[in-house]
């Protein structure tokens, strides 16, 4: 676990944000949980690719990612261990306080109700420090475990985009789930 100061806890999870140090965990995990991504997502799953994923979000002021760590269930301190990770990408500020989620849980976490926790406090963190007012999440229609995650979070469905995203090599469609500040 890294030394890095947690921005929020909850009785079963926290986040914080990304560093380097953790490449080799969050790769260990990635390997480890191909079978619950594919053919969703393609988190980075060696260290070179890693360091980049992460520098971006560590460097780039319009993205904010954060890994949702687990916490002991008996409300100790928290153990540390990666339990998935959580992205606010395309932040625009001014008119449209904005920006689009994206997230991944890791197989040994998943079904534990640990990434819905984290995002619980992603979202009370980026409505009240971060002051945005409106996230987004585009998720393939068959991805029904993302979309669980966002409707018990309150999103609503908002549309459908045909050919939205570039994923494994093919244009997919995606459904847009929206949630505002004034929604959570």
């Amino acid at each position: 676990m890294s030394d890095t100061t947690y921005l929020a806890e909850g009785p079963r999870a926290a986040i914080r944000p990304f560093t380097y140090a953790d490449g080799e965990e969050f790769t260990t995990r990635a390997r480890e949980s191909r079978e619950l991504h594919r053919p969703w997502l393609f988190p980075p799953a060696d260290l070179d690719a890693y360091a980049a994923y992460a520098g971006v979000l560590i460097k780039d002021p319009a993205r904010a990612g954060f890994l949702v760590c687990e916490r002991h269930g008996d409300g100790r301190q928290a153990d540390g261990a990666i339990a998935g990770f959580i992205n606010i990408n395309n932040i625009v500020l001014g008119g449209f306080c904005s920006g689009a989620l994206g997230y991944g849980a890791f197989a040994h976490a998943a079904g534990r109700g640990l990434m819905s926790e984290g995002l619980g406090l992603v979202l009370a963190h980026a409505f009240g420090p971060l002051g945005l007012h409106r996230l987004e999440a585009n998720i393939q229609p068959a991805n029904e475990g993302s979309v669980g995650l966002v409707r018990r979070a309150g999103f609503r469905l908002e549309g459908f985009s045909p050919d939205f995203l570039l994923v494994d090599g093919a244009w997919r469609d995606h459904e847009r789930w929206a949630i505002t500040a004034d929604m959570y």
